[in-house]
């Protein structure tokens, strides 16, 4: 039992010190900041002016997301001007997106304590409670968006726009762009093929060049036979018993 426990903290442990896991604990740290900050909005705006759930709900998400878009650069190490196109207006796409979800908890969180008659305190805790748990189901889906497209290093990109999850070899640092994705998908599907008929190409142009330097030295198609032939004709003339051929003279 103490062995398995070891194994599954070391395994955590490794986890954690992944790229993905630095930036996970990180992130962990942005929504605790966002959410606090959303938190005390919130419960300022419900129980000391009173507000509705609409003004609410948009007064608590601008805190947070303001918070959570500086701090979010931290995480992602970020320096510098930020990218307005390719960083800030998704950034605030997608806190439109969470703020649509959050609305909704919000109205249900108001209409719920409603049904149930809570007031005063009770009210405002159970708001806040649910504000919570979407806040946290929004913690995932904005980390997964982060760090795999909004802040994605440019290896990442490239192997999300590549042809599959295949086609960066295991080891490999630098995954084909976007351009020479097609290109080389192209090439290893003709792979086969194409090594063949380069291999009858080869055959064919030393065929020819061989006989092009027969034809260039003058040689005669017979003139390559070895002179074995000759020497063996020789042998049996001068044999014993043979008879020698009468000349025309006798």
């Amino acid at each position: 039992m103490a062995l398995a426990q070891n194994r599954l903290i070391a395994a955590a442990a490794g986890r954690l010190r992944s790229k993905v896991g630095v930036r996970f604990t990180r992130f962990v740290v942005v929504a605790a900041a966002a959410l606090t900050a959303t938190e005390v909005a919130l419960t300022v705006c419900n129980g000391v002016f009173h507000m509705t759930a609409v003004p609410a709900a948009l007064v608590s998400w601008f805190v947070g997301a303001v918070v959570s878009y500086v701090m979010s650069r931290w995480a992602w190490e970020r320096k510098g001007k930020p990218d307005v196109l390719r960083e800030t207006v998704p950034f605030w796409v997608i806190s439109a997106m969470v703020i649509v979800i959050l609305t909704l908890a919000v109205k249900f969180a108001y209409h719920s304590a409603s049904w149930m008659g809570l007031t005063g305190i009770k009210h405002v805790l159970w708001v806040d409670f649910i504000w919570l748990v979407a806040n946290f189901f929004t913690f995932l889906m904005r980390f997964v968006i982060f760090h795999y497209v909004l802040f994605a290093e440019p290896t990442t990109a490239a192997r999300a726009a590549a042809t599959g999850p295949d086609a960066v070899p295991p080891g490999t640092r630098r995954a084909p762009s976007p351009a020479e994705a097609p290109h080389a998908a192209a090439a290893a599907a003709a792979g086969p093929d194409s090594a063949r008929g380069s291999t009858a190409g080869k055959a064919s142009d030393a065929q020819s060049n061989g006989s092009s330097a027969a034809k260039a030295s003058g040689a005669k198609p017979g003139a390559g036979k070895p002179a074995a032939t000759k020497r063996d004709s020789a042998k049996q003339a001068a044999a014993p018993g043979a008879s020698p051929q009468a000349s025309p003279a006798e």
